[in-house]
């Protein structure tokens, strides 16, 4: 296998194994396990950290390419996609209302930047514009795939403490700093959104003009 296709192993990867993690989490509602938590938490975690090796080592093998620069946001978009929605669910399941708002909350608004950004993309490609991540996308997936780890150790711990009389008295994450911790990724990610506007405003300009 030949450098560049290790790289887009990486960054491809990405999507099934945080898919893997998110039925991993799935399983520890309906059974409740905490093998199924260590592997949930573990396997997303694994997840996460293809998008830091991904980029290392195409620059350092110097195998950068236009599809891995599109592939690797649509992998992360692929991430928000899957464990926010599965995140809320389990929230709701258990009853936990006033978590699973702040989470729904979290997922629309990071669903309608993905959609905005990508959007921006679009525009900006035609003018042949560098569609590479910015800061503002780069701070979103260093603050956003840690956050999201732990948001699934804590729904995770709460699930087994709630439906499983071995684990009554675990103690779980505080929620106090999970909603912290969510209030900080709403927080990043509508300043990325912000960011990438003013990056392709340009761009956008251009092509509303007509005649």
């Amino acid at each position: 296998m030949n450098r560049y296709a290790i790289v887009m192993l990486l960054t491809c990867g990405r999507a099934p194994l945080v898919i893997i993690a998110s039925i991993c989490s799935l399983l520890n509602l309906f059974h409740p396990a905490l093998l199924w938590v260590v592997a949930a938490v573990s396997i997303m975690a694994l997840s996460a950290l293809t998008d830091l090796f991904d980029g290392y080592y195409a620059r350092k093998w110097n195998v950068t390419s236009r599809l891995g620069a599109l592939a690797d946001p649509l992998m992360d978009k692929v991430f928000y996609a899957v464990t926010l929605p599965i995140a809320t669910f389990i929230t709701m399941y258990n009853e936990d209302t006033s978590h699973a708002l702040v989470l729904l909350l979290l997922d629309v608004v990071s669903m309608l930047r993905d959609q905005w950004v990508s959007f921006l993309r679009s525009v900006g490609s035609e003018y042949n514009a560098d569609v590479r991540a910015n800061w503002s996308g780069k701070l979103r997936t260093i603050i956003g795939f840690p956050a999201i780890v732990i948001i699934h150790l804590q729904v995770g711990l709460e699930t087994l403490r709630l439906h499983h009389d071995a684990f009554e008295s675990l103690v779980t994450i505080p929620r106090a700093e999970i909603f912290a911790i969510e209030g900080v990724l709403i927080a990043v990610t509508l300043i990325s959104a912000i960011s990438y506007t003013r990056r392709y405003l340009p761009y956008l300009r251009q092509a509303a003009k007509h005649g």
